[in-house]
């Protein structure tokens, strides 16, 4: 992980970052993400890049660094780009259906079943089966968001929903009910 600690966070044309004792604050075009940094951890912003340094080489040390680095990465991406998911609805008449407030699914329930997009999410639907979400906040907005929506369906064999990011190639990630 020191390797990848080592690089600079490149800031694109646009895209501010400002270091305020432990909190980072990145903005650009497409929103604003504040984060929270590990305290034995130092960052700096130095010209058009920002620079996280570790205390000592021990190994916390070390992956601490990698980590931070990689968030603020995110961060930067986030603000220029956005991410992005789509979840793909798999079932005989499982389908859903966009609303003022999130998504509602139909997903073999005897009702609909509601979910509520959190602020800055943005929930899309295609041909009734092909679910996107988009937001500038990677880790908790757009991967934490598909796990809950996942988990407010069906689960049943052979039927529910997967996501269809390039990482996940697994056809066993169906969606669970929780409990909410």
């Amino acid at each position: 992980m020191s390797r990848i600690g080592r690089r600079p966070v490149p800031l694109p044309q646009g895209v501010t970052a400002q270091v305020d004792g432990r909190r980072i604050t990145v903005k650009g075009p497409k929103g604003e993400i504040s984060r929270t940094i590990n305290p034995e951890l130092a960052m700096a912003v130095e010209g058009e890049t920002v620079v996280v340094r570790r205390p000592s080489d021990e190994h916390r040390h070390k992956a601490l660094h990698g980590l931070t680095r990689t968030l603020v990465a995110n961060m930067v991406e986030g603000v220029t780009k956005g991410f992005q998911k789509t979840l793909e609805i798999q079932g005989v008449g499982y389908k859903a259906e966009p609303k003022p407030f999130g998504v509602q699914l139909v997903v073999g329930f005897s009702h609909p079943v509601p979910y509520h997009a959190p602020q800055g999410i943005k929930i899309s639907v295609e041909n009734n089966v092909l679910v996107k979400v988009e937001g500038v906040d990677k880790e908790p907005a757009i991967g934490g968001t598909c796990g809950c929506a996942r988990r407010s369906a069906a689960r049943r064999r052979g039927r529910g929903w997967s996501c269809s990011a390039p990482r996940s190639t697994s056809t066993r990630s169906w969606w669970t009910t929780g409990a909410a």
